[in-house]
């Protein structure tokens, strides 16, 4: 039976932004933002990998990239090398990328395709249901099964052709936590875009800092004066959901039909920092990964249907580059002000924040969970954990 320690009992190492005030959330209209420390304080981030991350689900690819027997994806999920490939019976499976003999990665490419799993170090192979198969030179071994050293598992599920991980035991099935957004997108059928390429950025601010800069419209006028062109920016409009939000753009009709073309955006926010850009005929996924203290790594894949045009592309390409280098810009000039002495909690603009109230409420969630769960009880740092 799970059981709870006060906060208030805890010894004097507890970090002083971590405690039942900061904890509570308030309804929009009278909540603070979480403290200035969350973005800066170097032991929160491997007590967030575990209480944040390793619940939820990740985005790690798209089916086409993995269409045919032994092609294989690979991903850092909660800090963990993780592995998705399509074995002979066209069943998808996930496996840390890790091989059972001394830890070696079974591979260094970001994708590929293979007959067989083998570990790049000493060469350990393993048939695409995991199941370790060659052993070099391993004769004289004592007490030794294959059948114990098989890879180990992860949990993988697949959503309107994109596949998703969850390395621990999920908060929610997947199916839940997206529930309402294909039926919404509709008539777009993401099940029809293919993979084209991936662009990725390294960010001087903390993996929170570009979830909230994401979830508001508020900044747009400061910062994209390009996209204001693009979007409807009168039209505007935030929801929320259980574990997601959406933030709902039509695109302005132009004589050229512009780098969108003609329909409406949708800008989904999967928590915690899986992002759905969909527009029509296009899909472009961005995940947000911690990447130290301060620091985060951006991946922005880009998805288009069949018979999208090459110029159309590239300058969709072009744009989403320039969007991306306004918004690292204000993060990194945004974290370097949330480690300032002028700066600690701020508050809400009711009409353009609520996406950010929303996410940081679920954090909290999660951040208590991890402190108060005391059945199944994450390694959190020193001064982290209740008494």
């Amino acid at each position: 039976m799970t059981t709870h320690t006060p906060l208030s009992s805890c010894p004097d190492g507890l970090l002083p932004d971590l405690t039942p005030d900061t904890l509570r959330v308030d309804p929009l209209e009278r909540a603070d933002t979480i403290p200035s420390s969350w973005y800066t304080d170097t032991r929160l981030g491997p007590f967030e990998q575990r209480a944040v991350f390793r619940p939820s689900w990740q985005v790690v690819g798209h089916v086409s990239q993995v269409a045919n027997a032994g092609d294989y994806v690979c991903a850092t999920v909660a800090g963990e090398p993780i592995i998705v490939v399509r074995n002979a019976d066209g069943e998808i499976r996930g496996f840390y990328n890790v091989c059972r003999h001394r830890g070696g990665p079974l591979t260094l490419d970001d994708h590929g395709a293979c007959r067989m799993l083998q570990c790049r170090y000493h060469g350990w192979t393993y048939t695409l249901d995991g199941a370790l198969r060659g052993v070099p030179r391993f004769d004289r071994t004592e007490l030794f099964d294959r059948a114990d050293f098989a890879l180990v598992p992860v949990a993988v599920d697949v959503w309107e052709g994109l596949v998703w991980v969850c390395v621990g035991e999920p908060a929610l099935p997947l199916a839940a936590t997206l529930d309402g957004i294909a039926e919404r997108i509709s008539p777009q059928d993401l099940t029809g875009v293919r993979f084209h390429s991936r662009v990725e950025y390294a960010v001087a601010c903390d993996w929170k800092v570009y979830v909230d800069n994401f979830l508001e419209g508020y900044h747009l006028p400061l910062v994209h004066p390009e996209l204001c062109k693009t979007l409807d920016v009168s039209a505007y409009v935030t929801e929320t959901f259980e574990w997601h939000s959406l933030q709902h753009s039509p695109i302005r009709e132009t004589p050229d039909g512009g780098v969108y073309g003609e329909g409406d955006a949708f800008y989904y926010f999967v928590f915690p920092n899986v992002m759905l850009n969909i527009l029509p005929g296009r899909l472009q996924t961005n995940v947000v990964l911690p990447d130290g203290t301060g620091r985060c790594r951006v991946l922005f894949d880009f998805f288009y249907a069949d018979g999208t045009a090459p110029e159309q592309i590239a300058g969709d390409l072009a744009f989403s580059d320039a969007v991306q280098q306004e918004d690292i810009e204000i993060c990194e000039a945004v974290q370097r002000g949330l480690a300032s002495r002028g700066y600690d909690r701020g508050r809400f603009s009711v009409e353009c924040e609520a996406g950010v109230h929303h996410f940081q409420a679920l954090l909290k969630r999660a951040v208590a969970d991890g402190i108060w769960n005391t059945g199944d009880p994450p390694a959190a740092p020193p001064g982290l954990r209740p008494a």
